[in-house]
């Protein structure tokens, strides 16, 4: 069994619609995925419609602030249609925006002008997040790729960063359990995953996404040891967006590495 269980569509910043990710999973061999759209769960409903023998996991990847850093939770098994996850995906548009037009500021003070038009253009009818913006800086000649706007500009640590500004962890988790699903925290930075796991866990966290594609085989090892000392299960998935992101199914799990995540969730028996 080929797994996959971090994809997003366009119904966030995917390239993709869902029935288009659901194909390309299934091309790429996978026979298992969760759709995990940052901070809204409506691709779910058509990537589950258009699953023809692939299993959808229901999923969302929330955005938390956390010490004025960005940090994202992964809800697993979730009720795509729970209130509490609704007023969260309404909360976030509206704050994604501002995010972007705080961003958009930034850039111009790095001499790089990139209308708001140019980043609508490029999200279409998603929320507005990064990729979008990175999109819409090549499409004006800003930058050469979206891995450079990225790189220098608006990751994590880039000049015109600006975090969500979205609720704490501990809500974040609630709002998953309420919603009845389990809580992973998503591509951990290390140091932080050192630090600050016992409390994490100590607010109810289910799980680690320990298997991701860019992380090296010390990193893994030492995510999933930590997970074992604090009662934790692992997950893992490629985190696909798009075509940059490689060839969706080129990276894969199988029931060894997740098999005790999927029961709990009662994907498996």
């Amino acid at each position: 069994m080929r797994i996959d269980l971090h994809v997003h569509s366009t119904a966030s910043d995917g390239a993709l619609p869902p029935e288009a990710v659901v194909r390309a999973a299934r091309a790429g061999g996978l026979d298992l995925i969760a759709v995990a759209d940052h901070d809204t769960t409506a691709g779910v409903a058509p990537a589950t419609q258009a699953a023809d023998g692939l299993v959808v996991v229901p999923a969302v990847e929330l955005s938390t602030t956390f010490q004025d850093i960005d940090l994202h939770l992964l809800g697993y098994f979730v009720d795509p249609q729970a209130p509490g996850l609704l007023r969260h995906a309404s909360i976030a548009t509206e704050r994604r925006e501002q995010r972007i037009r705080g961003m958009l500021q930034l850039l111009e003070r790095q001499g790089l002008h990139v209308p708001m038009d140019a980043v609508r253009a490029a999200a279409g009818d998603a929320a507005l997040a990064r990729p979008h913006l990175a999109r819409a800086m090549v499409e004006v000649d800003a930058v050469p790729s979206i891995n450079d706007a990225f790189d220098r500009f608006i990751g994590d640590r880039g000049p015109a960063f600006l975090p969500t500004f979205l609720p704490p962890p501990d809500q974040a988790i609630r709002l998953i359990h309420d919603a009845g699903g389990l809580a992973a925290w998503a591509h951990p930075p290390a140091s932080m995953l050192v630090t600050h796991i016992r409390s994490f866990a100590d607010l109810g966290l289910d799980a680690i996404e320990c298997f991701r594609p860019r992380a090296s085989q010390a990193e893994t090892e030492r995510a999933l040891r930590i997970a074992r000392q604090h009662h934790l299960l692992a997950t893992g998935g490629s985190d696909w967006h798009g075509p940059w992101s490689g060839e969706l199914g080129a990276f894969f799990l199988g029931l060894d590495d997740v098999g005790e995540f999927l029961r709990r969730g009662g994907v498996l028996a």
